[in-house]
């Protein structure tokens, strides 16, 4: 061999195991051990996924349903309803851009320093037919837009066993046409527009600090729901109650809060890393 040479590395001198000559980097017991020491930070998972195609694949298979198992147990527990092997409606990933990530408006998308999803705002969505169906809604995310004084807020949410839902059995039976122009930000499938469906209930305003008549919302066929609203100034003794029933997204420690509310994410990553594009 002469010294221009490289040898031709061997399996067990290229990280591989076994007979596959697999890399240490798409091993799935190596990149598991991994996302677990750094506690399953979002924007290493999204960088990940963008690799190469079977990372990508393993992501879809695996890593997303754990990235929302050890970020937002409480919330993902429920939506599962304790399996958490199952499939979930528009797909982990889906789940997991929505948990932590807000569609804002134009340029001003972004991942989430905070997040608080709460089932009392969920039956704030809801008609009272539909109040047996589960619905988690985010706090809305605020953003200035352009000279106005009233902040746009940005909300998401998302129903447990949508196609069972109530709701959906009531957007069927009104023949309520889905939109041509929208999408769901977060699995692109297509929405009914709950405004033209007209089963948006007042108190949804009243729950987010919004104008009556300033909010609309869309809910898509995987039971996903995003939309905007005015958000009203408050005064100082206005506030939630503290009756609650939410989970609270704790970025920083990577677990769910069990003091009742929902997951937190802390980062200035301004990519759109669930889907390879930049916002």
């Amino acid at each position: 061999m002469s010294a221009n040479q490289r040898p031709r590395l061997t399996p067990s001198a290229s990280g591989g195991s076994g007979s596959s000559q697999e890399p240490d980097f798409v091993n799935e017991r190596v990149l598991l051990l991994v996302m677990e020491s750094i506690k399953w930070d979002v924007r290493v998972l999204c960088v990940t996924a963008s690799v190469c195609r079977r990372l990508r694949a393993m992501a879809k298979r695996l890593l997303w349903r754990e990235l929302c198992l050890f970020r937002a147990p409480r919330i993902t527990e429920s939506l599962s309803n304790g399996v958490h092997s199952s499939r979930m409606s528009g797909g982990w990933q889906a789940l997991a851009k929505l948990l932590f990530f807000c569609g804002g408006c134009n340029s001003s998308r972004h991942f989430v320093t905070e997040s608080r999803f709460s089932k009392t705002s969920g039956r704030s969505f809801l008609m009272k037919r539909c109040r047996n169906d589960l619905l988690f809604v985010s706090d809305p995310c605020e953003h200035r837009f352009g000279d106005r004084e009233d902040d746009l807020g940005v909300f998401r949410g998302v129903f447990r066993g949508f196609r069972e839902s109530m709701t959906r059995a009531c957007l069927i039976a009104r023949q309520v046409a889905l939109e041509e122009n929208e999408r769901c930000p977060y699995c692109g499938a297509r929405v009914w527009s709950m405004t033209t469906a007209g089963l948006v209930p007042r108190n949804a305003a009243k729950r987010l600090g919004s104008y009556d008549g300033a909010l609309e919302y869309f809910v898509c066929v995987n039971g996903h729901l995003h939309g905007t609203c005015w958000l009203a100034p408050l005064s100082s003794d206005e506030g939630t109650n503290g009756q609650d029933e939410g989970y609270e997204l704790n970025g920083s420690e990577g677990t769910g809060n069990s003091s009742g509310d929902d997951p937190t994410v802390t980062n200035g990553f301004h990519d759109d890393g669930f889907s390879g594009r930049r916002t």
